[in-house]
């Protein structure tokens, strides 16, 4: 159709816009070919008369149902105000950052954290085809992922925009994304590391603009390696034209790279203080921007961050602080002062402090450096000349340092980073992720601008040439006649840049010559370029800048600064100065042949194909852009030999608001990232692409019946197209898909709205009409009454006259009189009927009255009688079973005393041996004592006598001293000195001595003192010790009688049990008199009957005379006779005779119902006396019931008193003891004996059997007081033995006197005690020895007796004991057959559920019943270590984890059940409880069995979720279970997987065959139905999660009639529940969320009360999902409303009081608790039988 019909009434165009730059208006008027205007409505209702071209009309408005589409490629009309439409719904209304254009990505900057980047979310992702869910960048990662695993080709993404757009954040997300999916199965950690490279290059490379906190000044291309299993090995980084400039200058409001600042903030850390740093605003290079702090960010958290993915790459501290060294350098140099000296000269003084910081850090010398700042040196062929700097030149040449060192160290970091990065493996394949700066155009645009535009045309004519090769693959591929599009190519562009004597060959010549400046430079531009290059211009207004036409839009450039920036060069003196450094570090930057560096990918695997030619200077010549130009085409080449994936990042506004969208600002991104190109290239071929079901079932509403019953689909949409479409130019035919023109779409969407309109008119129309004609037909029957009423009305008014009225009024008086006449006569006849008939009714009843007291007092005598009987009975039970409580009670206490006995002897044994210990160490401390007092006693005699001998010396000294005086009188003066001198040294040295011995004596004593405290302390531990043992000693006398009193108290009862056997005995001679009287009473019963009857019969004699008196006292013909002929004729009229009559009638039924009350009351009274004879016979029947219950207690008492004698036997002599047991061992042979004989013999035992009881209970009750006797005679001797105790440490108080007496005495006892303390332990193990054999002989010998009974009593089929004997050689092949090999397909048919299980536990009762603990130990262990085996050879083997979760379960609840444990033998049968274990506590297998039944559920779940996760979406959420409604909407480039028709796609049939194939192997495996509810409420869980959460991430499916969808297929769900009987699994409450979901997509939302109604019903939606699920809310047709934003912000008002999770997505992961119930088992063992396909036949029944 022709584009002029387009433009009708109420279609929408677009036209531009200064403020919004495109608004949209309403056709107010169709257009006509030749119109000058077209009259528009714009949406404020002011109308315009818009002038146009007829070649070029307005932009047409896509419709409503179009608009908010994942895929800009969707839209009909393809053009630049659509697409910013679309992405300002998108954004701003629905809070989607995300959307599609075709191949690209674009990702709008939200300024806000958003709960979209989680795990759940990536997983969410994961293994999605493209166009499944929602845009998201982690769909374009997946993307990437997918095909380099399916076709093992590289690949790239290719991330660009403007600063501030967001590129670095997209980056680090797309990395995480395959750190996450790709996790290497190895402890290496490389994933962690190539995520943790990412804040390192933020820190160095990074800095605040004006337009972005966090804006990378660099370009960066990392390159992820995968191995052949596609899982991360290392990864590789390359970084393109670092922003130098910005160390040594920054704008107002930005700041220099991040790490100066995080230096700066931790400057008074001890590790950084040698640094010699400050804040950073006393920095000349982190000051100048005025803004040295980002709100909201910590610099001295960030660097404790940095220092940490140091450490994580392998930086040590020492490689660190080398990096911190340079950065604190390049910021003292900044700070170093350079004067001028006049106008051409500058100097620097060395007494500079940050001169000397500088040096000191770098290890240079401060006179040289402060020389070359200021100098520079010439050298020319003949000499060399030194000349000044002025101050600029010389700040330029200090400034030029600081950059230089700075990208060395920035290339530094990056070369080691990729050395941490490394792998020894070999790469397969790599995915390369690019950040890179998008198009920039600024006020001033210099050097880096013109790089990067460069580098975005390289980019932008690689990603048309892609888009164009794709189009040209997808037209191949569906056989489409291909036509060439004309695009934009820019290489004219590329060219005048790069091309040879372009701009950058031009600038490099001049960067060669020694006096080149950017005028000469920009002159040269002029001269070859302007009004030859028509993308080259020259401002009109300027001499110093230039123009260039990018791709994008023109640009204008400053020539200022280029040469500069282009040599970056620093002069030579001073690189001779750093290359001299010390500071290896630094010197190894400026080496002649320095390593290459990372700049431009020191490990670059993509070689070019091009030889680069190695620049022949040695200063470091080669410009700044032949490096970029270089690197460049490297990154091009590797970028054509990969698969590239496009995102596109734009900022929405320069203020950094959140969901702020600035059309102006977007738009201009919007043309320089290349999406609008796209969309241009798009429109001019076929945009729209649908599949011919996609097609058919969007638009078979505009089908024909006739073309609807052909079978064939794709013919139905050529020929329905063909008929709507005549101009077949604007559609095409391809395998798979139809092609569609711009505007198609849209016009065939026009078409069904109008048909779907159409036929909305017809339904009004008819409804309508019916509501109408209802209307009128009840207005029309209100109608016609109101007339009948109204006409009746009126013949009333004239047929009735005053006359009339007045002779009315006279006959209805009459009639009242005479009527009033007839009816007292009647009374009064009816009223002495009444009186008579009462009186003899009162008569009778009196007599029967009198007759029934005189009945009821006897029987009230004979119930008085027996029911005090019952009472007394009652009560002698009741006091009966209470007695019995307590004598079980009693006895168990007893048991446990005697056992807390035992414990507590053996405690004093271990105090005494510990006693014993403690006394021989104390000894031999004692002992150590007395050799150190006699070694210090020789000490002080030696001390002594070496005294002694120093004073004789001293003494013979001065005789001869004095003799020697008396021959030398002559030299007195000058002797006497000397001798006085040397007397007094002598002195002196003899008082020390004396000193030091008295002190060493004094010690002596000291220690002595000590020693002998300490054994005095000692002493009284060793009293308070016996002390407390005396204590003990009294505490063990006072249990000994509470023993005694208890075994008396025993006594008693026992002879009370023996009156109440007297007492049932004659309770049971009372039966046969009960049932005497029984048999009266049912004799009085029926004479009671008889007599009943006989009354009967009289009263209806009496009745019938009584109405044979009435009738013959008034006849009829008496009343009429009476009457006059008037008064019979009234009567005969009204009736009044007759209804006379009838009340005598009335008055006789009232008499018979009467007399049947009555008879109604005697059955009553009859069926109560049988009531009562029921009752009697039942109490009767407890009575005897209770007297066998009394035996059965008196047996189990007997037996228990038995066991407590054995038990109680614990302590007496050994000799008795064994004489007594071998008694009692001969008398049960002998009673075998004379048993065996009766038995053959004769059959009468009930009477002798009881005898025999009582003469059991006899012996045994003498044997418990022979052993009684026994047990105070072990007491008394213990007793005696502790008297003993007591003397010897009484005795052992004295002896402590004396050390010899306290080592003999306390060494003997201690001894002897032990002694006697192991021979009592040796004899209480022997006894306990014995003991158990005496038991086993015991119970061996009573199973005889009960087998030779079983034999001789009945002699039917044999009896099983429920064991299964088996040889301990034979365990290996029972663990192989019966677990390891066994299949459950061929064992679950006709088998009771857990044979496996129970053929096991009856194995473990026989080794049990043998006592073999090694035996039962090995088959528990073989057992459970097989069953974990065959669990982990079939880990994915659903049938089998069944199977064997089912065999686990019964295995352990028949551990539990025969345990013994009263808490699992409640439900238990009496010969069940004969079945339980005897000898060992299974208890920790029990432990171990749950944990293995754990383990084994979780992995059950685990495989039932995975065969069914790949179900549930396609079933719940896709598939269309109502007919009729459709919820596809047009596609575009990225097409829905679900969209292709494929016969075996899965329906909500499938999902529910699933989980019936899931229950019904469950059951037939046996698995106990609460395990099963609980696997269905984990399944249920998780269908719900799945379903919800792809919900939350396909906006498609956020519709009305999807909700519809949903409700029905979990009514499916809620109906298998029902069917399943699983309504109490709790599985339904699990799928409310989802519930909630689908009711909120059907709910209406427009009001403040619907607002309310949301956040009320949606209990189980978090407030981040709620406001999810309405911003994706999406019609898919016209008629729908979308959520406006207000309503929006009404619920989130409305949600901020909630205080839930702040996640998206519902964890799929999450388990519940799983509880094991404990069931016990109905089957008895002794009737389980083993199948033979078991080939078990080594196993025998017992």
């Amino acid at each position: 159709m022709a584009v002029a019909e387009l433009y009708t009434q109420y279609n929408r165009v677009w036209i531009p816009d200064p403020e919004e730059v495109w608004k949209s208006a309403e056709i107010a008027k169709d257009y006509r070919v030749g119109d000058k205007v077209l009259r528009l409505q714009l949406e404020d209702g002011t109308e315009l008369d818009y002038p146009i071209d007829p070649k070029s009309l307005p932009p047409l408005r896509n419709p409503d149902i179009l608009v908010g589409e994942n895929d800009l490629t969707a839209l009909s009309y393809l053009h630049e105000p659509a697409v910013l439409h679309n992405l300002r719904i998108r954004f701003a209304e629905s809070k989607l950052i995300y959307t599609y254009s075709g191949i690209i990505l674009v990702a709008m900057n939200p300024y806000k954290q958003l709960p979209i980047y989680g795990d759940a979310i990536i997983h969410a992702y994961s293994g999605q085809n493209m166009g499944d869910i929602d845009p998201h960048i982690f769909a374009v990662a997946e993307e990437a992922y997918k095909q380099m695993a399916r076709n093992n080709k590289n690949q790239s993404i290719i991330v660009s925009g403007e600063s501030g757009a967001g590129k670095t954040v997209s980056a680090r997300y797309v990395m995480r994304y395959f750190a996450t999916v790709s996790k290497s199965s190895s402890n290496t950690h490389v994933e962690d590391k190539v995520l943790a490279s990412n804040p390192i290059t933020e820190a160095v490379g990074n800095a605040k603009t004006a337009r972005n906190d966090n804006s990378s000044r660099f370009g960066k291309y990392t390159e992820i390696s995968f191995d052949e299993r596609n899982q991360i090995i290392g990864a590789n980084m390359r970084t393109y034209l670092l922003e130098k400039s910005r160390v040594v200058f920054q704008s107002e409001n930005e700041r220099n790279y991040h790490i100066f600042y995080q230096l700066c903030a931790s400057a008074q850390q001890p590790e950084f203080k040698h640094l010699k740093l400050g804040s950073a605003e006393e920095f000349n290079y982190t000051r100048m921007g005025g803004s040295t702090v980002i709100e909201g960010v910590d610099d001295r958290a960030a660097m404790v961050e940095t220092q940490k993915t140091f450490a994580l790459l392998g930086f040590k501290e020492a490689f660190q602080m080398d990096i911190f060294k340079m950065l604190a350098a390049v910021l003292h140099l900044g700070n170093v002062q350079i004067a001028a000296v006049g106008h051409e000269t500058a100097s620097v003084t060395e007494d500079d402090r940050h001169l000397k910081v500088f040096c000191e850090l770098l290890d240079l010398e401060t006179g040289k450096v402060a020389q070359w700042l200021c100098n520079r040196k010439i050298i020319t062929t003949s000499e060399t000349v030194v000349k000044p700097m002025t101050r600029s030149q010389a700040v330029n040449a200090r400034d030029a340092l600081a950059k230089k060192i700075y990208a060395h160290l920035f290339d530094f970091i990056v070369e080691k980073i990729n050395k941490a990065l490394q792998f020894s493996g070999k790469q397969h394949t790599f995915i390369g992720v690019l950040d890179i700066y998008g198009f920039e155009t600024f006020d001033v645009n210099s050097f880096e601008q013109f790089c990067i535009n460069y580098a975005n045309e390289k980019l932008q004519q690689q990603f048309n040439l892609h888009v164009f090769k794709l189009e040209q693959e997808e037209y191949m591929k569906e056989n489409i006649p291909w036509t060439l599009i004309d695009f934009y190519d820019n290489q004219p562009v590329i060219d005048l840049i790069e091309a040879k004597m372009g701009i950058l060959d031009l600038l490099d010549e001049e960067c060669s010559l020694p006096h080149g400046t950017d005028e000469n430079w920009l002159q040269k531009l002029y001269n070859n370029f302007v009004d030859k290059n028509t993308l080259f211009e020259k401002p009109r207004m300027s001499n110093t800048s230039f123009i260039i036409q990018h791709f994008a839009d023109k640009v204008e450039y400053k020539c200022e600064g280029f040469l500069e920036k282009n040599r970056d060069t620093v002069y030579d003196t001073l690189v001779e100065i750093l290359r001299t450094s010390k500071f290896h570090l630094l010197a190894n930057f400026f080496q002649e042949n320095p390593v290459p560096s990372s700049l431009f990918g020191s490990t670059i695997t993509v070689k070019s194909a091009k030889q680069v030619i190695k620049p022949n200077n040695k200063h470091f010549r080669t410009t700044v852009g032949n490096k970029f130009r270089r690197s460049l085409y490297l990154l091009m080449e590797t970028l054509n030999m990969t698969t590239p994936h496009y995102v596109r990042c734009i900022k929405p506004n320069d203020e950094k608001l959140s969901f702020e969208f600035n059309a102006k600002r977007i738009v201009q991104q919007l043309r320089a990232c290349g999406v609008l190109e796209t969309i241009r290239i798009n429109a001019q071929s076929y945009p729209s692409r649908w599949t011919y079901i996609e097609f058919y079932s969007r638009y078979g509403i505009l089908m024909t019946k006739q073309e609807l019953s052909f079978s064939d689909k794709k013919e139905v949409c050529k020929v329905v197209l063909h008929r709507l479409i005549q101009d077949s130019n604007q559609y095409q035919f391809g395998k798979t898909k139809i092609f569609f023109r711009a505007g198609q779409v849209a016009y065939l969407e026009k078409l069904r709205l109008d048909k779907l309109r159409q036929g909305c008119v017809v339904i009004q129309k008819h409804i309508r009409g019916w509501l109408q004609r209802k209307k009128f037909l009840r207005e029309r029957r209100a109608a016609l009454i109101i007339q009948q009423y109204f006409r009746g009305q009126q013949t009333v008014r004239k047929a009735i006259t005053a006359v009339a009225l007045k002779e009315a009024w006279a006959a209805i008086i009459i009639q009242k009189y005479c009527r009033g006449y007839l009816v007292r006569n009647l009374y009064q006849l009816i009223r002495v009927a009444t009186i008579t008939i009462q009186a003899y009714t009162r008569g009778f009843l009196a007599r029967r009255r009198y007759r029934k007291m005189l009945e009821e007092h006897k029987a009230v005598i004979l119930q008085k009688h027996a029911r005090a009987w019952l009472a007394r009975h009652r009560f002698q039970n009741i006091r009966r079973f209470v007695l019995n409580i307590q004598l079980t009670y009693r006895v168990q206490r007893l048991q446990k005393k005697l056992e807390d006995q035992n414990r507590e002897s053996h405690g004093l044994v271990e105090k005494l041996t510990s006693l014993a210990t403690l006394r021989a160490s104390d000894m031999e401390k004692i002992q150590k004592l007395e050799l150190e007092l006699e070694r210090a006693a020789a000490h002080r005699q030696n001390y002594e006598e070496k005294g002694k001998r120093y004073k004789t010396t001293v003494e013979e000294k001065l005789a001869k001293l004095q003799k020697h005086n008396s021959e030398l009188e002559i030299q007195k003066e000058q002797i006497q000195l000397k001798l006085q001198e040397k007397t007094e040294e002598l002195k002196e040295k003899m008082d020390d001595l004396t000193k030091q011995l008295f002190d060493d004596v004094q010690k002596e004593e000291q220690q002595r003192i000590l020693l002998e405290k300490s054994f005095e302390l000692k002493t009284q531990d060793y009293e308070k010790q016996i002390r407390s043992l005396k204590g003990e000693i009294q505490a063990l006398k006072d249990e000994k009688m509470q023993l005694q009193h208890q075994l008396e108290e025993e006594h008693i009862t026992s002879g009370g049990l023996k009156g109440e056997l007297a007492r049932l005995n004659k309770q049971a001679k009372t039966i046969s008199e009960l049932e005497k009287e029984i048999e009266l009473l049912q004799m009085q019963k029926i004479n009671v009957e008889k007599h009943v009857q006989s009354q009967k019969r009289e009263m209806r004699e009496k009745m019938s005379e009584i109405t044979k008196q009435l009738l013959e006292s008034y006849e009829i013909e008496d009343v009429r006779s009476r009457l006059s002929v008037e008064d019979l004729e009234h009567l005969n009229e009204d009736g009044e005779l007759w209804f006379a009559y009838e009340g005598l009638k009335k008055a006789t039924r009232v008499l018979e119902s009467h007399f049947q009350s009555q008879k109604d009351c005697y059955e009553k009274e009859i069926e109560a006396l049988n009531f009562k004879v029921l009752h009697l016979s039942q109490e009767i029947n407890h009575l005897q019931k209770f007297f066998r219950e009394e035996n059965d207690i008196n047996e189990s008492i007997r037996h228990e008193v038995t066991r407590l004698t054995s038990e109680n036997m614990m302590i007496p002599d050994l000799k008795q003891q064994i004489s007594e047991l071998e008694k009692q061992k001969q008398n049960l042979e002998i009673h075998l004996n004379e048993q065996s004989e009766k038995m053959r013999g004769k059959l009468e035992e009930s009477s002798n059997q009881f005898n025999h009881s009582h003469e059991e209970e006899g012996t045994q009750r003498k044997t418990i007081e022979v052993q009684n006797e026994i047990h105070t005679e072990e007491k008394e001797k213990l007793i005696s033995k502790i008297q003993e105790m007591q003397e010897v440490s009484e005795h052992l108080k004295k002896q402590f006197e004396t050390e010899s007496e306290v080592k003999s005495s306390f060494l003997q006892e201690a001894s002897r005690l032990t002694v006697e303390n192991r021979d009592l332990e040796e004899e209480l193990d022997m006894k306990d020895r014995v003991i158990k054999k005496l038991q086993d002989q015991i119970k061996t010998l009573t199973k005889t007796i009960e087998k030779a009974s079983d034999v001789h009593l009945s002699p039917g089929p044999k009896k099983y004991l429920g064991m299964l004997e088996y040889k301990r050689e034979d365990e290996a092949k029972l663990i192989q057959n019966l677990i390891l090999d066994l299949k459950p397909r061929g064992v679950v048919v006709n088998m009771i559920p857990g044979l496996p299980a129970h053929i096991l536990f009856m194995c473990v009762r026989y080794a049990d019943s043998l006592n073999d603990a090694d035996m039962l130990k090995s088959l528990m262990n073989s057992s459970i270590n097989g069953i974990k085996q065959v669990v982990m050879d079939h880990l994915e083997d659903f049938e089998m984890l069944s199977f064997w979760l089912s065999n686990t379960c019964h295995f352990l609840n028949c551990l539990k059940q025969y345990s013994g444990e009263e808490e699992f033998m409640k439900h238990n049968s009496p010969h069940q409880n004969k079945n339980c274990l005897s000898n060992f506590d299974l208890s920790e297998y029990r432990q171990i069995l749950s944990d293995v039944a754990i383990r084994i559920y979780h992995q059950f779940i685990i495989v039932m979720e995975n065969n069914i996760q790949p179900i549930i979406v396609p079933g719940m959420l896709e598939y269309e279970s109502l007919q009729g409604i459709s919820g596809l909407k047009p596609t575009g480039f990225r097409k829905r997987s679900s969209s292709i028709d494929d016969t075996d796609a899965y329906t909500m049939t499938s999902v529910l065959q699933q989980l019936s194939y899931f229950y019904s192997t469950m059951c037939q495996n046996g698995l106990y139905p609460e395990l099963a509810r609980q696997a269905v409420k984990q399944l249920f869980f998780l269908i719900g999660a799945v379903t919800l959460n792809s919900l939350f991430l396909r906006k498609d499916m956020c519709s009305c009639r999807k909700g519809m969808q949903i409700r029905c297929n979990i009514s499916y769900l809620e109906e298998w529940l029902k069917d399943k009987n699983l309504q109490n699994s709790l599985a339904k409450e699990t799928l409310e969320p989802l519930s909630q979901a689908a009711w909120l997509l059907q709910v209406k939302k427009t009001t403040e009360s619907d607002a309310k109604e949301i956040c009320e019903r949606c209990t189980s939606l978090s407030a981040v999902q709620i406001i999810k699920i309405l911003n994706s809310y999406t019609p898919i047709d016209d008629f729908e409303k979308r959520v406006t934003p207000s309503f929006v912000r009404k619920v989130q008002a409305l949600l901020k009081s909630r205080e839930d999770s702040s996640q998206l997505m519902l964890d799929t992961k999450y388990l519940f608790q799983v509880t094991f119930p404990f069931i016990p088992s109905l089957h008895a063992l002794e009737m389980i039988q083993i199948p033979s396909s078991f080939k078990l036949g080594f196993l025998h029944r017992l």
